[in-house]
Order: structure tokens, then sequence, then C-alpha cells
């Protein structure tokens, strides 16, 4: 057994990653799969707006979704928002794991305690999950320190959401590519 396989508690409800580079289409596919689920959708959003560029995305994402779902702002307690969230009558969304990471970093977090924390989490939800993230580090190398420690540091917990979720997908050019489960 890794030291991966060892920190990573198994998960019992279902967990589908959903990994994908800028408008690739992960959002729109995760929120179709939770509208095709038929269950209620609780969509907990990490993006915090810190201008106003950033503000229109967000107006645009909360547009594009359903009305009747029920959506959460969650900076960096992802955690325990999903405890208090998911059971199995519903469908949690997760939009995303790339700016929680982010606020994480920012806020000044334990980042292997928050992801732990996180891992252990998903071990105690009741239903489905689907976690969208920002597949980065397919490129070049970043130049700063800063950065090349956030591209270390989302390859790993994407590496570790991956490990235990029954379901994983690369979204690519619009189109979904299964690269773990169904």
């Amino acid at each position: 057994m890794t030291k991966n396989q060892s920190e990573n508690p198994v998960v019992t409800s279902s967990l589908h990653l959903i990994l994908g580079g800028a408008r690739s289409g992960k959002s729109a596919y995760g929120e179709r799969l939770a509208k095709d689920s038929e269950l209620p959708v609780v969509y907990v959003a990490t993006a915090q707006a810190f201008d106003d560029e950033m503000r229109e995305r967000i107006k645009q994402h909360q547009s594009d979704r359903p009305a009747h779902w029920q959506s959460i702002e969650v900076l960096c307690d992802l955690p325990q928002t999903l405890l208090d969230n998911s059971h199995s009558e519903n469908v949690v969304l997760v939009d995303c794991l790339t700016l929680w990471l982010m606020n994480l970093m920012y806020q000044q977090k334990d980042i292997h305690q928050s992801v732990t924390d996180l891992l252990h989490a998903l071990t105690q939800v009741k239903g489905r999950v689907i976690i969208v993230s920002n597949e980065i580090s397919m490129g070049v190398v970043p130049m700063g320190k800063e950065s090349r420690l956030y591209v270390d540091e989302l390859g790993r917990l994407h590496q570790r959401i991956a490990q235990a979720a029954q379901q994983v997908t690369l979204m690519v050019a619009g189109i979904p590519m299964v690269v773990k489960g169904r």
C-alpha cells in the first residue's frame, strides 16, 4: 500500500470528480449530471469576487443554474458544508476545488489538514457528490514559487480525490472523457 492509499479513506457515497481546463465544459457537465439525477440539488460555490470580472462570472454561473437549486457559498469549510448538506435524497455539486484550494492558501490554512478533513468528510456523506475542478497541470511549469506550489498542491489534491472517487471524468472541448468508472 502506498502512502497516498493509506491516507485516503474509502468513500462509500457516490463521488464523481470532473476535471477540465478553462471553458472545457466541466461546470455545465456537472450541472447536467446533477439535474439528470432528478434529486434536489445543493450547489456549493467556492468562488470569491475580488474584481468586477469575477463578479460577472459568478453572476453568469448563478443565472445558468435552475432557481430551485439550493446554493451555498463557502470559502474554506467545505468538509463541514458537505457533512451538513448531503443525504441520500439529494446530490451535492461542488464548483470548484480549484478555487477552494486558492481560498485555503489565501487564508493561510493548513492545506494538508484541510485536504485530510475533506477526504474524511467524503467518507461520511450519505448521498451523491459531484466535484468540479480545473486541470491546470498539463501546461508549462509556472515561473513563480507560489504558482508552482499551487499547481503542486492542486495536483496532489486531484490525485487523492480521484483515488477515492468512483467516477472521474476529464472534459475536453465539451466532451466528457471517462477516466475512471462508467
